[in-house]
């Protein structure tokens, strides 16, 4: 190792294309980043102004929403520079782009965790909810996902702060995600893989067992109830909830519970994409469209009615 020279800057490679696709890709993305600002700002607005979505429910979905702007933030920006300006990105960068993939990436798991506890609790305990799932259990749960997740990033970033770099220092992505990083290092990366296995399979199992023994027990007690309406209005709350677990942990899955690479980059670039910029970006719509208390709220906030009166 003493004749080999340390990396001090990485490039990223991710859509190195023609100009025409990279002047496409750049509205694109530019595109999404502002839906993504726009929405989720628009979710914690709406949230925090109307005292009728001061629960549990809504308490998460405001933390979900701000998580997305920030998930959204620590990649979106650096690559719109990429498109017209320089690839390269330090070293110092890409550590941090690292720890903040994990630290974000995983809070929004637990997130996504303890809202199916809260439609699990408000469904099937409904005469114990405001006793089980009050202010202070709600903040706990949060500041519980925010310690065990520091722990996690810390302890991926850290063991990868032991690795030599010495080249090449080309990275076929469009950030800084740790398989890539690995990939790159000089030295042996066994322990480095498994420690980001086992840290990963367990947050992905304990949020997964959490949110499927509440889907569980939903759907079981849906199933009881004998009033079609009941059952529609049950599946209607948590449709949405759900339509996000999958697209979160569907694709972030294939990107981090493999110890090696078995995908080309094009596939690699594609799962990141979906759980680091399109999910963001389609968490607020989702919501917006399939929750008739957020829809009405956003309605009243630009004054859809008084809006739509003027024009009749």
């Amino acid at each position: 190792m003493e004749n080999q020279t340390t990396v001090t800057y990485f490039v990223l490679l991710g859509f190195s294309h023609k100009p025409p696709i990279q002047m496409f890709l750049f509205f694109t993305f530019s595109l999404i980043y502002l839906l993504t600002l726009l929405g989720n700002m628009m979710i914690m607005i709406v949230i925090r102004s109307n005292r009728n979505l001061h629960s549990p429910m809504y308490f998460f979905l405001s933390h979900l929403s701000f998580l997305d702007i920030c998930f959204s933030s620590v990649t979106v920006p650096k690559l719109l520079t990429n498109f017209y300006g320089s690839k390269r990105i330090s070293y110092s960068g890409c550590i941090a782009q690292v720890f903040f993939i994990f630290l974000i990436g995983t809070t929004e798991a637990f997130i996504l965790a303890a809202m199916a506890f809260d439609r699990y609790t408000a469904i099937c305990k409904p005469m114990h909810y405001v006793q089980i799932m009050n202010s202070v259990f709600c903040r706990l749960l949060v500041g519980s996902a925010w310690a065990i997740c520091s722990l996690h990033a810390m302890i991926n970033t850290l063991s990868l702060l032991n690795l030599v770099f010495c080249g090449p220092n080309i990275i076929k992505h469009f950030s800084c995600e740790l398989p890539s990083l690995l990939a790159l290092s000089c030295m042996e990366t066994f322990l480095n893989r498994i420690t980001l296995f086992i840290t990963c399979s367990t947050v992905a199992a304990l949020s997964c067992t959490v949110i499927l023994a509440s889907y569980i027990q939903i759907i079981s007690t849906v199933l009881k109830m004998h009033s079609a309406a009941a059952k529609r209005k049950t599946f209607s709350t948590c449709s949405s909830h759900f339509i996000v677990v999958i697209l979160f942990f569907g694709t972030a899955s294939f990107r981090y519970m493999s110890p090696t690479s078995t995908y080309s980059a094009i596939v690699d670039e594609f799962f990141s994409i979906q759980y680091s910029i399109s999910t963001p970006m389609l968490n607020p719509i989702i919501y917006s469209l399939k929750t008739k208390e957020v829809k009405e709220a956003i309605k009243k906030l630009i004054g859809y009615k008084s809006l739509m009166s003027d024009v009749m």
